[in-house]
């Protein structure tokens, strides 16, 4: 997800005040009630919702073509330990990792987040130290505002941030995964952003 998540104070919810409190509540928002507890996430904007699109569009025939595994976007729960729930916007997991339906995400060769002004703090600071700490071989943050690419990987104190060309090296493909980064923003850009031609 791009927002994270906040949580109401900690009592157990029923149903009708579930309902009640989620009918009043602005717009856009995403409710759920779990063990008792409400989680309410924002609703991303839909050009966050188009990039990750794209950049699914362009990975996913990549990812299925050289074999590596499968790529999805969120909502969907990875587990790298017990206790910590991510849900990256865009995730790549390795051939192999998910054959039964009991299955559970837990290992990653590629994650992706489109960072929002309510949660570059999280997606910075809070998710990335897990990412490198379980391998996970690279981690990118992608920035609309700034139209770049922070690249991590396990090692890095810093990212490398791409303006330009994003390839990535799976390891496990004859070739890399090439993305023209000029392209796929202004592809992406609302009509109102794109420059004039």
């Amino acid at each position: 997800m791009a927002m994270p998540a906040q949580r109401a104070p900690d009592r157990r919810w029923t149903e009708e005040e579930f309902y009640a409190a989620r009918d009043a509540a602005p717009p856009g928002e995403r409710w759920e009630l779990v063990d008792g507890q409400v989680l309410v996430t924002p609703a991303p904007h839909w050009v966050h919702q188009r990039l990750i699109g794209r950049l699914f569009e362009s990975l996913a025939p990549y990812v299925r073509a050289h074999g590596l595994g499968e790529a999805f976007v969120s909502p969907l729960d990875v587990e790298l330990e017990p206790g910590l729930v991510l849900q990256p916007d865009l995730l790549v997991v390795p051939v192999g990792a998910l054959t039964r339906r009991s299955d559970v995400v837990d290992h990653l060769l590629l994650a992706v987040e489109i960072v929002s002004p309510s949660s570059a703090r999280h997606d910075r600071v809070r998710k990335r130290p897990h990412y490198q700490r379980h391998r996970v071989s690279e981690y990118w943050i992608i920035d609309d505002a700034s139209q770049t690419v922070e690249r991590w990987t396990p090692r890095d104190e810093r990212p490398e941030l791409i303006a330009e060309r994003l390839q990535w090296d799976s390891g496990g493909a004859a070739e890399p995964f090439v993305l023209d980064l000029v392209q796929f923003f202004r592809d992406a850009a609302p009509e109102d952003e794109k420059p004039k031609q």
